[in-house]
């Protein structure tokens, strides 16, 4: 059995590589690892987000649960970031999520959050794929009164809701706003907290039916959003991804604004608020060098991480910074929250706006805070012995390097495995769009001619 956990959780496609069997493993092995050793019955929450294989997957990993003596709360259709809040709310044992973030709808995955509202380190992670690769065979099964049971939560978004009215603290009123909840799990939650806050709010893409998370919108499809906004004559737009940890928006003439620029802007208030612990912002390599070079210019610090909120957040933690993310849209403020939330992330850029507003500005203008240099990014599909072999080629390796030298110090290349997709991506970024985009070809070319021509002889 190869690795499990991967930077986010377990994903695969539901059904062939995330099966029910798998789904009550897990169960049994988290209750085994994470639950109370003290004689109390443990409990464990369950979220999930809109796709139609959430429900087979829940109820197998309850039965998981419970088969080993832990009760199961079921909060329902939310977001990842309410399941890591709620946990710490409700004093449950651990949280977990079934959702496969911004992936369509045929995957999905499990991650897992302790009783501290944290996601697992990799050494919790190890031990329960201990478990699962023993076939939970060292764990012995409750009967009789010591089985599990299953509730249902009926506060759950309310409850979510409630806290995140606090957390962001604004009053909204006079912006004229579009949402797009992604068809996901952000729909209950946005449609009540934003008119709360006061904001006219509208909203697209509601009506899930299991099939159409992340399908043609939501924050990896900003188009439709962007469109809409223009028509509209709305302040923004904002789009969250199907289980909305995720957030990017759009200014008023449609242009996106992306995570990159939600850090830059949100950073500055809080460092003109003296609420910028540390003077450091914590951004992953992905993140372009305009926005590098505009921190600089603040007097900011950046620390950079590997792609993915869990290195992010590790980092934010050791040093003690109040914010950090990632370009995509994870966003994480350490002062309110353990995990990236796109719904607060929303909430602290449109108080942001609301302010400025009142000061003549509009979005576009907020967007205008830096130039981002050029970034040509190109996807290669590819399964997991196909990413195993691109890190060991050498070959590769040294022609990249190659390609790093070309650029002349006018810019850099990135090209690295996806930890939540089956895919390599290349990144090159610089002043030249040409040359980047030439650079960008060439590698992706030699990386398909060595590893997936090579995998079809």
């Amino acid at each position: 059995m190869g690795k499990l956990f991967g930077t986010d959780g377990i994903r695969g496609i539901a059904g062939q590589d995330l099966t029910c069997e798998l789904a009550l493993k897990i169960g049994r092995g988290t209750a085994a690892v994470l639950t109370r050793r003290d004689g109390r019955r443990p409990k464990i929450l369950i979220g999930k987000d809109t796709r139609v294989s959430g429900d087979m997957l829940e109820s197998t990993l309850a039965a998981g649960l419970c088969s080993v003596g832990a009760d199961v709360e079921l909060l329902g259709v939310i977001p990842t970031p309410a399941v890591a809040y709620l946990v710490q709310k409700y004093g449950a044992d651990a949280g977990i999520v079934i959702s496969a973030s911004h992936n369509p709808m045929e995957f999905n995955g499990i991650k897992i959050f302790k009783g501290d509202g944290y996601k697992l380190p990799d050494e919790v992670e190890d031990q329960i794929e201990a478990h699962i690769a023993n076939d939970c065979k060292d764990i012995p099964l409750a009967c009789g009164a010591d089985i599990g049971r299953i509730h249902m939560c009926r506060t759950s978004v309310d409850d979510y809701v409630d806290s995140l009215v606090g957390h962001i603290d604004a009053d909204l009123t006079g912006l004229r706003v579009l949402f797009d909840c992604a068809n996901g799990a952000s729909a209950a939650v946005a449609q009540k907290l934003f008119p709360r806050l006061g904001c006219d709010a509208s909203f697209l893409f509601t009506e899930d039916d299991g099939l159409n998370v992340n399908k043609g919108c939501g924050a990896t499809h900003l188009e439709a959003l962007e469109a809409a906004v223009k028509a509209g004559d709305y302040d923004c737009g904002i789009a969250f991804d199907g289980d909305a940890d995720r957030c990017l928006a759009c200014d008023e003439k449609g242009a996106e604004i992306d995570g990159d620029k939600i850090i830059a802007l949100v950073g500055k208030d809080m460092k003109d608020r003296g609420r910028l612990d540390g003077n450091t912002a914590v951004v992953t390599v992905m993140s372009n060098l305009g926005f590098m070079k505009y921190m600089d210019s603040l007097g900011i610090e950046t620390a950079r991480t590997a792609v993915g909120d869990r290195y992010v957040l590790e980092v934010m933690r050791a040093g003690g910074y109040a914010i950090g993310g990632e370009q995509s849209g994870h966003v994480i403020f350490l002062h309110h929250s353990t995990t990236g939330d796109g719904e607060l992330t929303a909430g602290k850029l449109l108080k942001l706006l609301a302010a400025k507003k009142r000061e003549g500005l509009k979005m576009s203008d907020l967007n205008a805070v830096y130039t981002k240099f050029p970034q040509v990014l190109i996807n290669i599909e590819m399964n997991d012995a196909q990413k195993r072999a691109y890190r060991e080629d050498e070959y590769i390796a040294g022609f990249v390097e190659s390609q790093q030298q070309s650029l002349m110090g006018s810019g850099r290349v990135l090209v690295r495995a996806s930890g939540t997709e089956p895919k390599v991506r290349v990144m090159v970024e610089g002043e030249d769009m040409a040359a980047i985009t030439s650079s960008a070809e060439r590698i992706a070319e030699m990386i398909r001619k060595r590893i997936l021509k090579q995998d079809s002889e």
